[in-house]
């Protein structure tokens, strides 16, 4: 699964540490997340699409190649 957090986060003009705060996790996490290294749990994903007022659709992108 591929995302848009760190072009998402850019955007906005956020930190890492704000993202990471305004969803109640590391600054880590959110660094794994912007480099494809990691998969959120649906609730993250959630919290981290409602911070943009995105859906999960528009901030996660799920390839089929992925199953």
């Amino acid at each position: 699964m591929k995302n848009r957090v760190k072009e998402l986060r850019v955007e906005d003009g956020i930190t890492q540490q704000e993202l990471a705060d305004k969803v109640s996790v590391s600054s880590r996490t959110i660094i794994s997340l912007e480099k494809q290294k990691y998969n959120p749990s649906v609730l993250l994903a959630y919290k981290i699409a409602s911070v943009f007022k995105l859906s999960i659709e528009e901030t996660f992108i799920f390839d089929e190649d992925d199953r």
